[in-house]
């Protein structure tokens, strides 16, 4: 069974720095990973993307604050966030794909680490 596993989510002030984590239960190095996230009252929206080469993707609403990264060895996924705002509170998740589909389509999701930053 797969399971994604995210942690480091908290309260922070704006213009402060967090790091989320997920563990997988599976190889993150043969598959596409991501971070969504979902404010209250909004639909859930991608954040950022790290395929199996290591290239990267951001939502413009982070680009240049946020950076997505994985250690293959230990089969985990960050998210370091920077300059936080006050609109990027939110519930983040850590998703995964099958393993080499080049789509990215995302089939495998954690329960969601929460993220608040007050201003």
């Amino acid at each position: 069974q797969v399971q994604l596993v995210e942690s480091g989510g908290g309260s922070v002030q704006a213009g402060g720095s967090l790091r989320v984590s997920c563990a997988a239960s599976i190889s993150t190095s043969s598959r596409c990973m991501a971070w969504f996230r979902q404010a209250p009252g909004k639909e859930r929206e991608w954040v950022a993307t790290i395929r199996r080469d290591g290239s990267t993707s951001y939502a413009d609403s982070v680009k240049g604050r946020f950076t997505i990264s994985k250690d293959n060895a230990e089969n985990s996924l960050y998210l370091q966030m920077n300059s936080l705002k006050p609109e990027d509170t939110a519930m983040y998740y850590c998703a995964a794909a099958r393993p080499y589909d080049s789509r990215c389509n995302y089939n495998y999701w954690g329960q969601g680490t929460q993220v608040t930053v007050s201003s």
